[in-house]
């Protein structure tokens, strides 16, 4: 009897809020808030193990509270949804937060899951959201999903653009951006082992056309141009060569550190393949959103691998990405994550620390979030730091940490971990230049 009273007061409500967009608006508005804060306690708490933002697969992320309060609320109401669209697009064009991205397709996929095809059918991003996800969900897009994505791009008819609008907030997704990212470098190391062309990679070429898309999504949407942004053909001809050759000389460093140590050869090495990378990797990151985005995916490929060359050698440059992409949360939790994963007892030497903080880390301290992420990073390696460093770093952190109110009880719980943290000093013995040292020890009797 509850139940079928709870379901008609239910439906009352719904025919209430479909004519009324502002009181509908004033009962989602907490649950979008909730969301929002769900997502960056997820980015920026600290737990043992270390939280990683992209672990939770597609059908894990929908079973979320918020998600499942919104498919009650809407049901099977059409109207209901699209309010819902519209309160998303207008969110994310006044913020620029892109998580309101991953929950349009979280959302759409949910009411997938549910068939609740009075709504799916009339969404015209249905089916490429779908096929999306099942390639995010399988962690591959084989040629048959590749050509049904490129499909439904290639089939946007003239007076229907708008629907780019929609489908570049699906691209926005940090998610669909993780997958698209992560896909191209696995392709790019395959192009490498056949000896292939970049170019010629016709799966390659879509995802780079589909990262164009999501990185347009916020200028598509606030200008309301709704033309698709055209590939840099450079960006396939320049920036990828320089972007293989870096992951051709981190190959030659792997097999030559396992080969019997030979310093002629070791000499060759070091001058070869651990210099600075090609110019036209650096110029291309800075004016290119799409090279920035496969930059920042290769500066973690080499994390993950324990590559601890390979990531100093370009994780500098990541400072200046284009539109500074790579401060922003979903990568910094991914780079710490990987950081303190992997190569943690690194944190002890002076020249990772000087690449890691002063290259990179401490450029951003203007944002708030990047402060953030260098707390959220101490937490875990204080204990490896050398004492130099910890007050170096600590005490460009102090001015930032005042200045923003929500920074400071994180900011005072480092300090009191430090103060019951006793840095371990290793000196060197002393060289004591004494012609008795080389006197040997006399038997005994």
């Amino acid at each position: 009897m509850v139940t079928f009273v709870a379901k008609t007061f239910l439906v009352v409500k719904r025919q209430i809020w479909q004519d009324n967009q502002s009181l509908f608006g004033d009962e989602v508005s907490p649950l979008l808030s909730q969301y929002i804060k769900e997502k960056e306690d997820l980015l920026f708490k600290h737990s043992d193990p270390i939280a990683q933002f992209f672990a939770p697969s597609p059908k894990q992320r929908r079973q979320g509270e918020v998600v499942q309060k919104l498919l009650t609320m809407i049901g099977h109401n059409v109207k209901l949804y699209d309010m819902v669209l519209q309160f998303l697009r207008t969110l994310f064009l006044r913020t620029k937060n892109v998580h309101y991205c991953t929950l349009r397709s979280e959302l759409l996929m949910a009411l997938h899951d549910l068939e609740i095809q009075e709504i799916t059918h009339v969404d015209p991003c249905h089916k490429f959201t779908w096929c999306l996800d099942a390639c995010i969900r399988e962690k591959n897009v084989d040629v048959k999903r590749s050509r049904e994505l490129q499909g439904f791009l290639d089939s946007i008819k003239r007076g229907n653009e708008q629907v780019l609008g929609d489908l570049s907030m699906t691209l926005c997704d940090p998610y669909a951006i993780n997958f698209l990212a992560t896909s191209a470098l696995k392709i790019i190391m395959y192009l490498i082992s056949q000896e292939g062309y970049a170019r010629e990679n016709a799966v390659l070429v879509l995802l780079l056309r589909m990262l164009a898309l999501g990185l347009q999504a916020w200028e598509m949407i606030s200008t309301q141009v709704y033309k698709e942004p055209k590939l840099d053909a450079q960006l396939v001809t320049k920036f990828l060569p320089s972007l293989m050759s870096l992951m051709v000389d981190d190959q030659i460093r792997a097999i030559n550190g396992k080969l019997p140590q030979d310093d002629r050869e070791s000499a060759i090495t070091t001058i070869e393949h651990f210099g600075p990378p090609p110019d036209a990797y650096q110029a291309y990151i800075q004016e290119n959103g799409v090279a920035s985005v496969l930059a920042m995916y290769y500066t973690l490929q080499n994390a993950r691998q324990k590559d601890r060359h390979g990531l100093m050698r370009v994780l500098g440059t990541l400072a200046l990405c284009e539109n500074d992409r790579a401060f922003e949360d979903p990568f910094l939790n991914s780079l710490i994550c990987c950081l303190v994963t992997n190569l943690i007892d690194e944190f002890s030497a002076e020249d990772f620390c000087t690449v890691v903080f002063d290259e990179f880390f401490l450029t951003g301290l203007t944002k708030e979030s990047v402060v953030r992420h260098i707390l959220k990073l101490f937490n875990y390696v204080y204990t490896k730091l050398p004492p130099s460093r910890l007050d170096g770093v600590m005490k460009a952190l102090q001015p930032f940490a005042q200045h923003y109110e929500s920074i400071q009880p994180a900011f005072q719980e480092i300090q009191k971990l430090l103060k019951n943290h006793q840095p371990v000093c290793t000196q060197k013995p002393m060289e004591v230049d004494s012609p008795l040292l080389s006197v040997p020890t006399p038997a005994p009797v």
